[in-house]
């Protein structure tokens, strides 16, 4: 199974690729995302400064022609595991839906941050931190103001909840398909959840928590963290081993939350509760049993 996965596919590159998969979903030959990204992965070696949207248009012309995408990269090195790998990290983020009770298809997944909200970022994969022991940071810090609604990403079931002193509150969801763990750290002290709890299944798009600087103590419930920010992180998972321990894989997802800050979901707050939901839920057409 694969051990290690560099993930640099540029938003430019998946947003093209995806447009391209939507345009073709009616016609005779549907054109996956994920094999141009693939394809393009092998020729580029997995370095997309160099992407051009023509290489991308020619090799899906030569689809349309008739041959498969497998077929017509059988003799490119690489090309199989650029397809597993891209397909482990956006496998889930397209598929039918149902939205104002109309099926559609397309993007399924969104930004951890809620519409309407103001965040900033930077790529900060891979940058020192010291506290508890030197490592490197495996997520991306999206900073913004404490109580900002976080958004689940993809659909998948709860499989962590409560307090860590890295990440202070946390959730960790995995996917149906076993491939992805989201993780959303250091979320807001006193009310950081919108009922999470283990085992719950949770629908891309809604409001799973909120937005603080909780974390770096093991003291429970306690603000250590400088600025206000989610660390957003997300893992592959190839063979179960690979879940905890030193083989971990994370990748740099600071390109997947520009690609899905086209996809930004509108919340509002209920005046019983307090909590804040999805303003524009979706229904995703296929869960598993």
């Amino acid at each position: 199974y694969i051990k290690w996965v560099d993930f640099k596919v540029t938003s430019e590159a998946m947003s093209d690729a995806l447009k391209i998969d939507i345009e073709s979903r009616d016609s005779d030959i549907q054109i996956s995302w994920i094999d141009l990204l693939a394809y393009l992965g092998a020729k580029y070696g997995g370095d997309f400064s160099s992407y051009s949207k023509k290489h991308m248009t020619e090799f899906a012309e030569k689809i349309k022609s008739g041959k498969t995408a497998d077929e017509l990269a059988s003799d490119i090195k690489y090309y199989s595991y650029y397809k597993e790998a891209y397909g482990a990290v956006l496998s889930g983020m397209t598929g039918e839906f149902y939205k104002n009770g109309d099926k559609k298809y397309g993007l399924t997944a969104f930004s951890p941050i809620s519409a309407g909200y103001y965040y900033n970022d930077y790529d900060d994969f891979g940058a020192s931190r010291s506290y508890g022991y030197k490592r490197d940071h495996l997520g991306h810090d999206m900073l913004g103001s404490v109580g900002t609604p976080i958004i689940a990403v993809e659909s998948g079931y709860v499989e962590a909840v409560g307090w860590n002193q890295y990440g202070g509150w946390r959730i960790g969801i995995r996917s149906f398909d076993g491939k992805r763990y989201y993780y959303y750290a250091h979320l807001r002290k006193n009310h950081p959840y919108n009922d999470m709890y283990e085992g719950k299944i949770v629908t891309a798009g809604s409001v799973i928590g909120y937005l603080g600087m909780t974390g770096y103590s093991p003291k429970e419930n306690t603000n250590n963290i400088n600025v206000p920010h989610l660390h957003f992180g997300i893992q592959l998972i190839f063979d179960q081993s690979q879940k905890d321990g030193y083989n971990q894989i994370w990748i740099d997802v600071y390109e997947i939350t520009k690609f899905l800050n086209q996809n930004r979901m509108p919340v509002f707050r209920d005046s019983g509760s307090g909590e804040y939901f999805a303003a524009s839920p979706i229904e995703i057409y296929t869960i598993p049993d």
